[in-house]
């Protein structure tokens, strides 16, 4: 048994000129899968394969083997993201929106902080909005590294800050590409369901439920 590639919860071309149809081919179709074949060929090779993909990332980090743990951490992140974005715009609702407006005083500021985490990240990696042992907060993670790997972090929200998320359809203008994520792209909804503390649930994959890639 093995991992596998998610299929996206929308068409390549769904999104046009914030992500295009290439990106997503490449993306998704490449870089995604590529992170597939290896969290299974390190994962059988460190005598994991019978591990969900969560308890995979843990027991890679408590072994520090770095390149299993990027390479399942890469595979969970890209699972989650995806669900946070939506072709169609959202905002923030209901107990989301409340606790935004309590952690950060307006949803315009949470953003803004958000926007400048991702920017001024250096390097690859995440953006993230979590809630941390019950707070809402805004940080971000180097590479591979995931709140999966953090006891008492729950995702809630993720933006890929990796220049094979934006390249080709923003070059290297970063804060473009993050900037149009906030503003026009991002799931809500989803990332208000994630509050309920089982954010790593929607993006984790269990052994015997996955076909071999």
């Amino acid at each position: 048994m093995a991992f596998e590639l998610p299929p996206l919860p929308y068409a390549t071309d769904a999104f046009g000129d914030i992500i295009s149809a290439e990106t997503f081919e490449f993306h998704w179709g490449k870089h995604h899968r590529t992170y597939v074949a290896n969290t299974n060929k390190q994962a059988r090779e460190a005598g994991l394969q019978d591990r969900s993909l969560s308890e995979v990332i843990r027991a890679a980090k408590e072994r520090g083997d770095k390149g299993l743990f990027n390479n399942s951490g890469q595979l969970w992140n890209h699972s989650f993201y995806w669900q946070c974005l939506s072709p169609e715009p959202q905002q923030p609702t209901g107990m989301l929106r409340k606790k935004i407006e309590e952690a950060f005083g307006t949803v315009e500021a949470m953003l803004e902080q958000l926007k400048t985490e991702a920017v001024g990240h250096f390097a690859s990696g995440w953006g993230w909005l979590v809630l941390d042992r019950g707070e809402l907060k805004i940080t971000s993670l180097h590479d591979g590294d995931t709140p999966v790997a953090y006891d008492g972090m729950t995702p809630l929200l993720t933006i890929d800050v990796w220049e094979h998320a934006y390249y080709i359809d923003y070059r290297n203008a970063r804060a473009d590409y993050v900037d149009a994520l906030l503003k026009r792209a991002i799931n809500w909804e989803f990332v208000g369901q994630n509050l309920d503390g089982r954010g790593v649930e929607r993006a984790d994959q269990e052994p015997e439920m996955a076909a071999a890639v």
